[in-house]
């Protein structure tokens, strides 16, 4: 009798014990449909660069272009992955995946399924037409065109469901206890790497208006602040990392002087006209807009501020903001009109082929300089427009702290 009671006790322990190492292993692990999620948007971000260059250095060419195919990658990938993910779900057998879905329209997936599924639709959607508005209306001459922005709307949902994805994993890693905290670490990481590719992805929609010709001027700084506060304030209280601005503000300056150095190795020709200026190599964005001291101030700032309600933070992170990037941005736009930036790593002397020579860039000459209380009207704006984007940042990365589905 003792000898069947210690058998059944044996058995009962291994079975308890191999739960646990399950339980284990699975918050460890990161989930095979992360990885192809953050694949998609790495794809994305860096066909997205290549397209503009293709565009500055070649012109418009056919849609089968390298850097169309890596952009569009993304949303073949995020569509087929998440529909993947979304039929499983439904009508598959795994408990695990039930357990952590939500249920959408009668379907049943993890949220950030459905919104990456949607981006990877509308990615798809965008491209006949791209191709139908070209035919019709001529060259793009903006990058926020109709297509373009249905592009890039698509693109950034397919990154915030990534995000989802992963935060809805590092959430239950993080209850796991000690089991779970090298998942957590690891999932972490692939957050702040995901929103490094989207503050990218956020700096990538302003280019037109942070040119460094504008450097001297309000409108930077105000679609700045605008766009960046916002991310950095949810990637901070959604992650709980001490460096999460500083983190994700990294990984953009990373792939912009990643783009700077490499692009311009590979030889490329206009295929349009008129050539203003001679292009023999792909032409590269213009060097990085130092984001990344700002965000270090807001990191630094927020740890301080923990039991401050929001708007106290926010009113004072979006003063910061500004006034940091102001300090930093305005002196260095200087250095990047000077001679001596025309090098390798700063790249001013790079144009695309259609800078006419008495362009203001190719001059090395501000455009529309501002002084004086129109520039502290501007700022000032700026820095509303900051403290409220904290504010929204703040509020919805607290509440990204509780996804588990």
């Amino acid at each position: 009798m003792s000898t069947t009671a210690g058998s059944l006790h044996s058995v009962g322990t291994r079975t308890v014990a191999g739960s646990v190492a399950q339980t284990t292993s699975r918050a460890a692990a990161v989930p095979w449909y992360v990885w192809c999620g953050v694949v998609a948007v790495t794809s994305a971000s860096i066909g997205g660069a290549w397209d503009v260059s293709w565009h500055r250095s070649i012109g418009r060419d056919s849609f089968w272009t390298p850097a169309h195919m890596a952009i569009y990658a993304c949303g073949v990938l995020a569509a087929v992955v998440c529909s993947y993910l979304i039929f499983a779900t439904t009508f598959g057998s795994s408990a695990e995946l039930k357990r952590v879905s939500v249920k959408v329209l009668g379907f049943r997936a993890p949220l950030g399924a459905f919104i990456a599924a949607w981006g990877g639709i509308a990615m798809l959607t965008s491209a006949p037409f791209d191709n139908w508005w070209h035919a019709a209306y001529g060259l793009d001459v903006k990058i926020v065109s109709p297509p373009h922005t249905l592009l890039i709307l698509g693109i950034r949902a397919v990154g915030v469901g990534v995000l989802f994805l992963i935060l809805s994993s590092m959430n239950r890693a993080s209850e796991a206890g000690a089991a779970g905290e090298r998942g957590h670490h690891h999932l972490q990481l692939l957050f702040l790497y995901m929103g490094g590719l989207i503050v990218g992805g956020q700096m990538f929609f302003l280019i037109e208006y942070t040119w460094d010709v504008y450097l001297h001027g309000s409108t930077a700084y105000v679609a700045m602040a605008i766009a960046i506060p916002v991310v950095l304030a949810m990637l901070s209280r959604a992650s709980q990392h001490r460096w999460a601005a500083t983190l994700a503000v990294a990984v953009y300056m990373f792939f912009a002087i990643g783009e700077l150095l490499i692009l311009p190795l590979f030889p490329a020709q206009p295929k349009l006209g008129p050539v203003f200026y001679p292009v023999t190599h792909f032409v590269p964005a213009k060097f990085p807009i130092l984001i990344i001291v700002p965000a270090l101030a807001l990191d630094l700032l927020w740890r301080r501020t923990r039991n401050w309600k929001i708007w106290q933070v926010a009113l004072l992170s979006g003063a910061v903001f500004v006034a940091v990037l102001v300090a930093v941005e305005w002196p260095f736009a200087n250095f990047l009109m000077s001679p001596a930036s025309a090098n390798r790593f700063f790249g001013t002397m790079y144009f695309d082929y259609g800078t006419p020579a008495w362009w203001s860039d190719r001059l090395r000459v501000f455009e529309d300089p501002q002084q004086g209380l129109a520039l502290f009207k501007g700022l000032v704006m700026a820095a509303i427009y900051g403290s409220i984007g904290t504010a929204i940042g703040l509020g919805f990365g607290g509440w990204m702290r509780k996804v588990q589905r």
